[in-house]
């Protein structure tokens, strides 16, 4: 990061509701994740950097009846939302605990209900340690004997639009998600006592000592035309991320000014008049267990 660059900043408060809305939309694979990674026997779950709870209520509806999920994040609002998530899912308040615990310094002092855990699940959440194998050792330290530790991480950023959308020069879309690395880079070097790591989350999960290392990827396709409701969350989506990428400063004055066309609904070429806009992901959960 160059020194008239300025830092990274994230408030997570900001996304509270944003982070408990996307739980509807992303629940069926939730819970297709969950039953893939609970095996007979596992009494308790730990979901680091909860967010909206999402995972932590389909790992509870996953889990035998007498097994308990706790869901760990560091910011109250962010915690205040997915409590309420989980009040209107009408879960018992003993199945689901979620418990406010800084995640950003040692996760090595995790609250004691989250240590020994059968299932240990981090979703997007690890990128942000400024220590990522450190971050990963301490998870796997807290696993009991043949736990899991499932790191969702990766996989492959959304691509919804055709190469040239006549607004702009082509290739919109991918120096967007060009911008979004700039920033996720920023992000990483702002902080503080940042490591890099050099390889693959799968590595990773070896060198904190955990065995039968695999990697489970699930694809998301809605080809066009999208229907009115999925048009609407793509939009809504793409919006979200070019405010980021201007924001910032990581995306280029004429394609902020292209996708400003394309986003206004008033104007001929907005999106929501195509109906070639399609949409195209991968997610993957990166697993390792612990030696029983």
């Amino acid at each position: 990061m160059t020194t008239d660059e300025p830092p990274v900043v994230i408030d997570w408060s900001e996304h509270a509701e944003r982070l408990s809305a996307a739980v509807d939309d992303d629940a069926a694979w939730y819970a297709e994740t969950a039953r893939h990674l609970v095996e007979p026997g596992d009494g308790l779950a730990v979901d680091v950097g909860c967010g909206g709870a999402g995972m932590a209520m389909a790992l509870s509806a996953a889990l035998p009846s007498d097994a308990s999920v706790v869901g760990l994040d560091g910011d109250d609002e962010v915690l205040a939302a997915a409590q309420r998530r989980v009040a209107d899912a009408q879960i018992d308040g003993a199945r689901v605990w979620l418990i406010r615990a800084d995640l950003d310094h040692d996760l090595r002092s995790l609250p004691a209900v989250a240590r020994n855990a059968d299932i240990m699940w981090a979703s997007a959440s690890i990128h942000h340690a400024a220590d990522q194998q450190s971050a990963i050792d301490a998870l796997a330290a807290h696993l009991a004997p043949g736990g899991r530790l499932a790191l969702a991480e990766g996989g492959l950023r959304g691509r919804h639009l055709p190469w040239d959308l006549g607004v702009g020069e082509p290739g919109l879309e991918n120096r967007l998600l060009g911008a979004e690395d700039r920033w996720f880079g920023r992000m990483r070097e702002s902080l503080p006592g940042t490591v890099r790591m050099p390889y693959g989350w799968t590595t990773a999960l070896r060198k904190a000592g955990l065995t039968e290392v695999t990697t489970r990827s699930t694809m998301f396709e809605q080809t066009a035309p999208l229907a009115h409701a999925e048009l609407t969350k793509v939009l809504d989506n793409l919006a979200h991320r070019v405010e980021r990428a201007s924001e910032s400063g990581d995306l280029d004055a004429d394609d902020a000014a292209a996708w400003a066309r394309l986003l206004d609904r008033d104007d001929d070429v907005w999106l929501g008049h195509r109906d070639d806009i399609h949409s195209l992901s991968a997610r993957s959960v990166h697993v390792g267990r612990r030696a029983a």
